[in-house]
């Protein structure tokens, strides 16, 4: 009876820990849920529940003994999807009986504590061409291209360097698109730049939650209605804070600033 319960926590425990490593990386409400179900389902464990929101997840078991329940916060989320495909590969394993539990615990941990990012250089440097060629894509000029690289990397660099000291993004993104609002007009000003429209929405689209409002509509149609209004605020405050610091700009700009 013991050893049954010792076993059901640990199963408890690789599944919440594979939901927390989805979920913290980008990954839908509905996948993170599918996916602890299916990993237990695989242990023995067919009788679960999940209950997952951007800010936590609770799972529990239920069976012939008194149902066990765990309960992880979630405090840290970012966009990560290489880690959700490893998180995927692991959970098929399991289902095709390759990985038994302590070694997928094993290797969750490993997932959930490495740092397989691209390092920030590589980021801004992807940020400042991705400007371009959104420019580009929104039939601005090529004597604008350049222009657009430069704001939107200065504005990715403002926002990573920014958010390491504050950690509510809210700020970062704020501070990230005034940069991006003011190299703009600054390069328009000196006749490097030529449309200022093109060259800051260029810029911008590197700090546009595409993913988030992605995930918030498809939890919305699935049913998940807290986590997709989560979302959708989250959303919407990372777009406030993009058109807020652009506003700023313009109007200083407008009163001769």
């Amino acid at each position: 009876m013991e050893n049954a319960t010792v076993e059901t926590y640990k199963i408890l425990e690789v599944c919440l820990l594979a939901g927390k490593i989805m979920l913290q990386s980008g990954a839908e409400t509905y996948r993170v849920e599918d996916t602890m179900v299916r990993m237990a389902a695989s242990f023995g464990i067919l009788e679960t529940h999940s209950y997952v929101t951007p800010t936590g997840i609770i799972f529990s078991a239920d069976g012939e003994e008194p149902t066990k329940t765990k309960l992880i916060r979630i405090s840290e989320r970012s966009t990560d999807l290489k880690k959700v495909a490893m998180v995927n590969s692991i959970s098929r394993q399991i289902s095709s009986g390759d990985v038994q539990l302590h070694d997928a615990l094993v290797e969750l941990k490993q997932i959930d504590s490495a740092n397989i990012t691209f390092p920030n250089w590589s980021q801004i440097a992807a940020a400042s061409l991705a400007s371009g060629c959104f420019l580009i894509m929104y039939r601005g000029g090529w004597n604008d291209f350049l222009p657009a690289m430069a704001a939107g990397g200065l504005g990715y660099l403002g926002f990573v360097k920014f958010h390491r000291f504050v950690s509510i993004k809210f700020f970062s993104e704020f501070l990230a698109s005034f940069i991006i609002g003011l190299l703009s007009l600054l390069f328009v000003k000196i006749g490097w730049g030529h449309e200022l429209d093109k060259i800051i929405i260029g810029s911008l689209m590197t700090l546009v939650p595409g993913l988030l409002i992605t995930n918030a509509v498809r939890d919305l149609m699935a049913g998940h209605l807290v986590s997709g209004l989560s979302k959708g605020a989250e959303a919407f405050l990372t777009a406030f804070a993009i058109g807020l610091g652009i506003a700023v700009v313009i109007t200083f700009f407008k009163v001769g600033i």
